[in-house]
């Protein structure tokens, strides 16, 4: 370095040196007494909040679960081998965080926005907390607006509207993902965003759904949350937070949305877990913590905004599991009680080969008939009531031979609705193609058709609408409303398809 490089060189650090601030800076660290099953006690840190950040030496991190005199302790949200006692911690001062905006749309990624599809970090538009207050009532509007799933059974009798909490219950091994995903591919040529949040599921399940979703619906407009059943416990309970977290961006934005939470009922065996291994005092009997008040602030944050508020949506579909069809148990009344209706799933139909095997005596939705096209409301009107009386005639009729030709007409009619309400998964039908189904059905259409007949029917007739009669559709699919010319050209054209499978005499 000759004698003006140096000078140059000296008068460069002189300046940094003259721009660097020095004072003083206190940085308080705690220390790891002990840490087990995903959970760290520890001290030194007097002035750490409720719900705040943890950082710990090597990287991992955990948020602040109890406050006690002595210590605290906190929920590790990565894995705990590198960390062990004597390991340092600080406080982070904000509460766990989330990514949010259009570039998680298509990724799988776990709670904290870290990827887990292999590919390109999160571009995230914000990072907003992942528990974030319910919108207030004065921001609220009417649920009006329907969410079509293309599920027959779903759409006709438990209509489920944009904003609503719509709980799928029900035993294990019946069915339950199969309607939420069929909802979350219905949404291909739909305005809604799709959130899927898997909580403790087994990998291989996770990955079936995704794989559906690809294959049927819109990835591309779908956001998969994800923690497997090997993740911390800590970011199982964290997941369904970040999931709404995630969903309320777009709805906050004035578009509508749609979350999956699979399932409730795995979340709160991990609240459970994480109680008992902090020695939470129970908020009510017979269950460590107030799990009533963790999902009923998680569930309350799905809403339908008012104009003023931006006019978007969220919907939540909470999945929760029975054991031996039990609903008065605690974790399925409390979910019951918060949401705004249930469908629930019976393990005696899913044997039975009734796919979906929703139980319509016990599903109810509160809020969807408000939500409810006209011209499907204006067919599906009786559809409820005759099958209930069609199943406990089928009940009576198995003790001796039926005679009167009412009853006998009221049992084939069942037959029929029966048949029509089971329907293979991802094949979801169009608004058109279920007025037409069920005004044929009102018509008497089908009575004349053979019960095994129904599914060919079912299958074959959007493409025969679509050939003969595609004015009406389209007509149809734009407005929602059935009028008497537009119901006989449905009904026409169905029955001349209900002609051809009727076999010969």
């Amino acid at each position: 370095m000759n004698a003006p490089e140096a000078a140059a060189w000296l008068a460069r650090s002189r300046a940094t040196v003259a721009a660097t601030r020095l004072a003083p800076e206190a940085q308080t660290r705690g220390r790891v007494e002990r840490v087990a099953d995903g959970i760290a006690h520890i001290s030194g840190l007097p002035d750490i909040r409720l719900g705040e950040l943890l950082h710990f030496d090597g990287g991992a991190s955990g948020y602040v679960l109890t406050l006690e005199p002595d210590e605290i302790a906190a929920v590790l949200l990565d894995n705990s081998i590198t960390i062990a006692a004597g390991s340092h911690v600080r406080g982070s001062g904000e509460v766990a965080r989330v990514p949010v905006g259009p570039g998680l749309l298509g990724r799988i990624v776990d709670p904290l926005g870290r990827p887990l599809d292999g590919t390109e970090p999160v571009v995230a538009e914000a990072i907003l907390p992942a528990e974030r207050p319910a919108p207030p009532i004065i921001a609220r509007d009417l649920v009006s607006e329907p969410v079509a799933t293309g599920i027959l059974v779903v759409d006709t009798l438990l209509t489920i509207g944009r904003g609503q909490r719509e709980l799928i219950i029900g035993d294990r091994a019946t069915g339950k993902t199969s309607i939420a995903v069929d909802a979350i591919v219905a949404q291909k040529d739909t305005d809604i965003v799709c959130v899927y949040v898997a909580v403790g599921q087994r990998a291989s399940a996770v990955e079936r759904v995704i794989q559906a979703v690809r294959q049927h619906g819109a990835a591309e407009r779908c956001v998969f949350v994800v923690t497997s059943a090997a993740a911390a416990p800590g970011l199982q309970w964290l997941a369904p937070f970040a999931g709404f977290t995630i969903a309320e961006y777009f709805r906050d934005r004035g578009q509508h949305a749609l979350i999956v939470i699979d399932d409730m009922s795995k979340h709160a065996a991990t609240h459970r877990e994480l109680a008992l291994l902090t020695r939470q005092p129970p908020g009510r009997e017979a269950f460590p913590g107030d799990i009533f008040f963790v999902h009923a602030r998680l569930l309350e944050r799905a809403a339908k905004l008012s104009a003023e508020h931006g006019g978007g949506s969220l919907t939540a579909l909470p999945i929760a599991e029975t054991d031996a069809g039990n609903l008065s148990a605690y974790i399925p009344t409390n979910l019951i009680s918060i949401t705004d209706g249930q469908i629930v799933l019976d393990a005696r139909l899913f044997a039975a080969n009734q796919r979906p095997a929703v139980n319509v005596g016990l599903s109810v939705s509160r809020v969807g008939g408000k939500a409810q096209r006209p011209a499907l409301r204006e067919v599906a009107g009786r559809i409820r009531l005759d099958y209930a009386q069609f199943v406990e005639l089928e009940m009576f009729s198995r003790f001796g031979a039926i005679t009167d030709a009412r009853v006998k007409a009221q049992i084939t009619r069942g037959e029929r609705i029966r048949a029509l309400l089971a329907q293979p998964r991802f094949t979801n039908l169009r608004l058109s193609d279920q007025v037409a189904l069920l005004a044929a059905l009102t018509d008497g259409v089908l009575d004349t058709l053979p019960a095994s007949a129904i599914a060919t029917l079912r299958a074959r007739l959007p493409a025969h609408l679509d050939a003969q009669e595609f004015a009406a559709v389209a007509a149809l699919e734009k407005s929602g409303v059935l009028d008497p010319a537009l119901r006989a050209r449905l009904v026409a054209a169905t029955r001349a398809l209900a002609a051809t499978l009727v076999p010969p005499p």
